[in-house]
């Protein structure tokens, strides 16, 4: 799987979060400053080109989807970014995660439950 840039991911975000858009919707979604028109269709072009995203025609607008899962293309972004920068060691990336995010003790504790389910699950 691709990578996106920084302003796809953001389109995407948009396109994931309704699943179907009109440019009109991803402009309304945008940040301010809100970028021309002719940006955010060079932004769809380029995640087209990757497979990311796809179109049904109505009239002369595009109705846009997501090809791409967002759980399917965050957990190959996470899983990058352990080997990448933790030796492909995903405890080094979990140590790393829960000392330096300054997780509350309830956040901590909360994240103790997730880990001691998944143990209890991979038994």
């Amino acid at each position: 799987m691709k990578h996106l840039s920084r302003a796809e991911e953001q389109v995407m975000e948009i396109i994931w979060k309704y699943e179907t858009v009109f440019m009109k919707d991803i402009l309304a979604n945008c940040p301010l400053p809100k970028p021309a028109t002719t940006t955010i269709s060079t932004v769809l072009k380029r995640m087209q080109n990757k497979g990311f995203v796809a179109y049904n025609v109505f009239g002369n607008s595009r109705q846009y989807y997501a090809l791409v899962k967002k759980d399917d293309y965050f957990t190959k972004r996470v899983n990058k970014m352990v080997k990448d920068f933790f030796d492909n060691s995903a405890l080094q990336f979990a140590s790393f995660f829960t000392t330096a995010s300054n997780l509350s003790a309830n956040e901590l504790e909360d994240l103790k439950k997730i880990i001691e389910l998944e143990i209890k699950r991979k038994k």
